[in-house]
């Protein structure tokens, strides 16, 4: 087997994720008092839920398949699934130990139970697929066909992926991303008495929604390779986008809230944005990853700078974040770096000497 430069990227970003999520709010650090690992020896919690018990064992399967991938190039089968294991409990006994110090959270040795238990799910599901998913299986053939080979591509296709996990935040306009005020400022508030024309609004999220998609469009241009059917990936990736939108509403609001995201503005600049990244595409490959950047730190500036959405405010109403408050701060803080990540993915890109594709 080949070793896997992209194996290795998604499971460093989904460590990150993890502990963020892991001690999300990271605010009011305190030290309790006694052992680190007390929690281990305390009586079974009385109270817990499925959905908790769900969301540790979930949420440490996909650590466990990222590990395998990562371990399988260089180590066998067996002594890949013992580090995975030994790692992911590492992992999460420290994160629950951390806990300790944080008032919001209480750590559990229920929750640890389970994650051992999603971790070793995730280590038998990537030992069984380790022959598709790497060296010259079903995956890394499609992977070969498409994109170009190498780290710089694969840290593109993280990039990409962070970017539809992005999407499952409904608190975001439609591809709307790099959103820091509530990071910095706390969340915020329009003024009572301030009123805007619902023009406004409409206009706001279309050139967010086209600017941002088009961006991303340009920058899957830039790895992929020469001859690939790109349009066609594009495509796939934007009704990926769409469906883990619909999945974000579906899910963390209410079922009939499906679809309610997609409003005048959203559909305008899907629309606009699908022509014009269309059209871009034919631009010389430094002037695409120019044209991206810009794109970028445009829409970024128009996120922040925009006043706040009535009808957005209105709809998260009806949302009870609840068992989802840290996964949500998780998706907020992915959607808020992601633009200042993919520009300076772009920046590298343009000082890199990569011979031009012919299209």
């Amino acid at each position: 087997m080949h070793e896997s430069p992209l194996s290795r990227f998604l499971l460093a970003a989904y460590v990150l994720l993890l502990v963020y999520a892991t001690l999300h709010p990271l605010s009011g650090w305190r030290d309790p008092g006694g052992t680190a690992l007390a929690f281990l020896s305390a009586p079974w919690p009385r109270y817990f839920t499925a959905i908790d018990v769900g969301a540790n064992f979930f949420g440490y399967m996909p650590y466990g398949l990222l590990c395998v991938l990562a371990l399988r190039p260089r180590f066998p089968a067996v002594p890949a699934a013992l580090l995975a294991l030994l790692s992911g409990a590492a992992l999460s006994l420290a994160l629950e130990a951390a806990q300790r110090f944080l008032p919001a959270r209480i750590p559990s040795n229920l929750d640890v139970v389970a994650n051992v238990a999603g971790l070793a799910a995730g280590v038998v599901t990537g030992i069984l697929l380790a022959p598709q998913l790497l060296g010259g299986g079903t995956l890394p053939r499609l992977r070969a066909k498409a994109f170009e080979s190498g780290a710089t591509a694969d840290l593109g296709l993280t990039l990409l992926g962070l970017w539809l996990f992005a999407q499952l935040n409904p608190a975001t306009l439609l591809f709307g991303a790099g959103d820091l005020r509530d990071l910095i400022a706390g969340p915020v508030a329009g003024s009572a008495g301030e009123r805007h024309d619902a023009e406004l609004f409409v206009m706001v999220e279309a050139v967010t929604a086209a600017a941002n998609l088009a961006a991303v469009a340009l920058l899957a241009s830039a790895v992929a390779r020469p001859g690939a059917p790109l349009r066609r990936l594009l495509l796939a990736l934007f009704a990926a986008a769409l469906l883990v939108r619909m999945l974000a509403f579906a899910v963390l609001m209410q079922a009939e809230q499906l679809l309610v995201w997609l409003t005048p503005g959203a559909q305008l600049g899907f629309a606009a944005g699908i022509v014009f990244a269309l059209a871009a595409l034919r631009l010389p490959r430094n002037a695409r990853l120019a044209l991206a950047a810009m794109l970028l730190m445009a829409a970024t500036v128009l996120v922040n700078l925009a006043p706040p959405n009535s009808y957005l405010a209105a709809t998260l109403k009806v949302w009870e974040q609840g068992h989802f408050l840290n996964f949500n701060g998780l998706t907020h803080l992915v959607s808020a770096a992601w633009p200042f990540a993919a520009l300076g993915y772009l920046v590298y890109l343009a000082s890199a000497k990569v011979r031009e594709p012919v299209r």
